[in-house]
């Protein structure tokens, strides 16, 4: 079987159902990694993950049964390991020569220690050339740039939606913004700032360049963030 182009990473976290159900549902079917406890947000959506990756210390006797029942992959990592779940998912997806990778359930507020290591792991520069998105609740979260070289990202939304940007680094040097409110012209944007905190979209489109460094964006929809608060998954 040819490698998927596409891996959907599902962690424990704040997983996007539906999101999750129609990427999945794609013509060109992702591979399901899920997270250890990740796999029963998989299992809950009626689908079946590909590989389940951890030390299964949140993943119930329950759910790793049916996992067993249905042939999946368990690669089960010692508890005292150096990497976080996540992590060895993502590079589960390298391994296999996958070059795009979008993550579902990376942040929540119960143990928010693990939405920062999932954030900051997109730093790490074995993911220079990856098409990597954290994804859900009507936001992406994508990185560009490298610590010595240039990034640009399109931005496709609705006027007014929000849209941030983030150094994980030192600094990001050369940022430059099309279709902005507020526009940065070959700035610096210095880790521990918040200048590129909340621009809004002018318009469909935007865009956004940069020099030198690693550089989060954080595209919001304005009308997912206008909603009221829900109660579940």
């Amino acid at each position: 079987m040819a490698t998927p182009a596409h891996a959907l990473v599902i962690a424990d976290g704040d997983v996007d159902a539906p999101l999750l159900a129609e990427l999945a549902a794609a013509e060109d079917r992702p591979l399901l990694i899920a997270a250890d406890g990740g796999a029963a947000r998989v299992l809950e959506a009626n689908l079946t993950p590909d590989v389940v990756v951890g030390d299964f210390d949140s993943l119930s006797v329950a759910d790793r049964g049916r996992l067993e029942a249905l042939g999946v992959e368990l690669r089960r990592a010692d508890r005292d390991k150096d990497e976080s779940d996540m992590e060895l998912c993502l590079f589960t997806a390298l391994e296999a020569g996958i070059g795009r990778i979008t993550i579902l359930g990376a942040l929540g507020l119960v143990r928010p220690e693990h939405s920062l290591a999932n954030l900051l792991l997109l730093a790490d520069p074995r993911l220079d050339d990856i098409d990597l998105v954290i994804a859900g609740r009507g936001s992406r979260i994508v990185r560009l740039g490298t610590a010595g070289g240039p990034g640009q990202h399109a931005i496709e939304g609705e006027p007014g939606d929000f849209v941030s940007l983030f150094p994980i680094g030192a600094a990001v040097e050369g940022v430059t913004t099309s279709g902005l409110r507020f526009r940065l012209a070959d700035e610096t944007l210095l880790l521990g700032h918040s200048r590129g905190l909340s621009n809004e979209l002018l318009d469909q489109h935007a865009s956004v360049t940069t020099r030198r460094g690693r550089l989060l964006l954080v595209h919001t929809s304005r009308s997912m963030a206008d909603a009221p608060p829900t109660g579940g998954n």
